[in-house]
């Protein structure tokens, strides 16, 4: 018995230090700019390349205001307004489940901004409940300028392109301050699977979701939405 209480005593302290450590590195980066991403090193692992990564850092500043208009629109509509879960999008997917349909996300911007920097891919309920945690904490401890600036610099557009300046530039050749609403939108699009669907080359059903976002953008109000971050 005083063995499994030392075993327990010394579980609790590592996770205790565990939280601790997670803590100080998100409250680290909401000043600091991430120097990587758990995805990025992913792919660097997967590729067997250091070198295959495309990701250049931008100020939110230097990113036109349709791009986070088009992710809010495509990815979370709630973003401005929930605590990091939007516990209504995850109560129609536990009942669509139930219902007979198939499992659907209902990440927020923000459970994937700390998926992107911490965790992994795939699913697993582990995964999910630690995608939560970090993401209520992210949300508590950054505001959320800072929540759309990391998303927006770490989220992978397409096979070892990540982040928006370096996508604006492969596929449409301009910086990301200069991407139009269409533009932004054709990117916003390809965020539910970056390695298959192309924003330059988009295929009829990643047209049609352009669409759809861009009709959703005019119906939150335009760059009206996100003017606070400017």
């Amino acid at each position: 018995m005083k063995l499994v209480r030392i075993t327990l005593r010394w579980l609790f302290l590592l996770v205790l230090l565990g939280l601790g450590l997670t803590l100080v590195v998100l409250l680290l980066f909401r000043f600091v700019n991430p120097p990587t991403t758990a995805f990025i090193l992913g792919y660097q692992v997967e590729s067997g390349s250091l070198s295959g990564v495309r990701n250049n850092w931008v100020p939110l500043d230097e990113i036109s205001p349709w791009m986070p208009l088009a992710v809010i629109a495509s990815e979370d509509q709630r973003f401005l307004t929930h605590w990091g879960l939007d516990t209504n999008a995850i109560a129609t997917a536990v009942n669509e489940f139930r219902g007979g349909e198939g499992l659907r996300g209902a990440s927020t911007i923000t459970q994937q901004t700390a998926k992107n920097l911490f965790l992994w891919g795939g699913r697993s309920y582990v995964r999910k409940g630690v995608e939560a945690a970090l993401a209520v904490a992210m949300d508590g401890l950054w505001p959320k300028r800072r929540i759309m600036e990391v998303y927006l610099n770490v989220a992978e557009f397409g096979p070892g392109l990540y982040g928006v300046e370096a996508a604006s530039q492969v596929h449409f050749g301009v910086p990301a301050d200069q991407l139009t609403a269409t533009q932004a939108a054709r990117l916003a699009a390809v965020l539910p699977n970056p390695k298959v669907f192309d924003a330059g080359n988009p295929s009829p059903y990643v047209r049609e979701r352009v669409s759809w976002i861009r009709r959703q953008m005019d119906q939150l109000g335009g760059t009206r939405l996100v003017g606070n971050f400017y």
